[in-house]
Formats: C-alpha cells, structure tokens, sequence
C-alpha cells in the first residue's frame, strides 16, 4: 500500500521558520522603543497633560523602554535568561496596555481620535495587550 502524504505536512516544512518569531517581537519592541524614549523630552509637561504624577509617568517611560529591550534581549539569547526576559517584558506590556485602555483609550474602539477620544480609541492598545500576554505564556518559545 502506498503512503499519502497531506498536503499541509508538505507546506510545514516551508512554514516552519525558526526566525519568524522575529517578525512580531520586532515589530513590538519598536512601539515600545519609541514610545518609551519619546516619554522622556517632555516628562513633566506630558505627566501634567495626562494628569498623571510625574513619577508614574517616568515609570511608564522606563517601563516601555525595558519591555522593548527586553523583547529583543529574549530573542537573541536562546537560554533560560531569554526566556525570562520575553516573559518578564510581556508582563510589562500587558500593565502599561492595561492601564493606557482603562485610563485613556476605553469607551471607543476605532484607533482614530474624536471628540471624547482625543487620544483615539483602544483597537491597537487591545492588540499589543494581546501580545503582551501572549509573551508572558510563551516566553522565547513564541513563535
């Protein structure tokens, strides 16, 4: 009898990347890179406009910094530490995405700013909150 072979085991292979977990992790640590080192020209002016201490704001700055870094860390190194990172920065995204939704973003969907949503609404923020978590219980193995 002849063996079969299904036509999605033959595609696996092609699919089958091992540096595709690159392609979100990248995209990723790049919106925290530059909303994070952003933060920090105007820290106290953006605090005040947010009505947030100027603390927490600089905690939210450092926060995004080191999730990006952290991201990009995780993937490079292939040990337990990797690992660590990619988990530990998806925790840090998921608050900071958490607390951006409820504190600004919530009430609207759609990313384009209005009237009472200034800031836009929270289509994007769910996203990177999404793969924020998606991190936290993958770790390096996300791919």
């Amino acid at each position: 009898m002849a063996s079969t072979t299904s036509f999605s085991d033959d595609r696996s292979a092609f699919f089958d990347l091992p540096a595709a977990h690159w392609l979100p992790r990248l995209a990723v640590a790049g919106v925290f890179l530059y909303h994070g080192v952003t933060k920090f020209p105007g820290l106290a002016e953006t605090a005040a406009f947010m009505g947030m201490p100027v603390f927490v704001w600089a905690l939210v700055a450092i926060g995004e910094v080191a999730a990006g870094l952290g991201l990009l860390f995780g993937g490079a190194v292939t040990t337990r530490a990797g690992d660590l990172a990619t988990r530990v920065s998806g925790a840090v995204i998921a608050v900071i995405m958490v607390g951006a939704i409820w504190l600004v973003h919530w009430g609207q969907w759609s990313n384009i700013p209005s009237e009472t949503h200034p800031m836009g609404g929270m289509e994007f923020q769910t996203l990177l909150l999404a793969l924020g978590l998606y991190y936290v219980a993958r770790g390096r193995h996300a791919a």
